[in-house]
């Protein structure tokens, strides 16, 4: 198990906003994530209204970039840093995220990685229950 501090080295979120607690499992074309700060009355993206499911988003994102991180750093390399460019079929079964009572899990499968770019398709449960979950696209920030 990896855990936040790891996390930290291989995101680019500092603080607050490395939204991921630990990795619970990962390999060459996937990673599964945890976290629990979607509770927290604190959280960096929490509005008066509560956190929005939307910010899911986010979380897949960080999901990510630390399987990206990882892998890089498994063969020596540096990841190159990206920008997300699109979401496609992002679905949400739940409306926010501070009410769910289970950790999110988030499991990220990699679909496509190439010179320029990497695609993902991720979904996210907490207690068993799925609330999203879609694909995500992500290219090189030109040089």
């Amino acid at each position: 198990m990896i855990g936040q501090d790891r996390i930290r080295t291989l995101v680019p979120h500092a603080g607050a906003m490395c939204l991921l607690e630990q990795v619970l499992y990962w390999d060459e074309s996937s990673i599964t994530c945890q976290t629990g700060n979607h509770k927290d009355p604190a959280h960096p993206l929490r509005r008066a209204e509560g956190l929005s499911a939307l910010h899911l988003i986010e979380y897949c994102a960080q999901s990510m970039a630390l399987h990206r991180g990882l892998v890089s750093e498994s063969k020596g390399e540096r990841p190159p840093p990206g920008w997300l460019v699109s979401t496609r079929d992002f679905k949400l079964a739940v409306t926010r995220l501070d009410d769910l009572p289970a950790p999110i899990t988030i499991v990220a499968r990699e679909l496509l990685y190439f010179e320029g770019g990497t695609q993902y398709e991720i979904t996210a449960e907490a207690g068993g229950q799925k609330i999203g979950g879609g694909r995500i696209s992500v290219v090189k920030v030109p040089d």
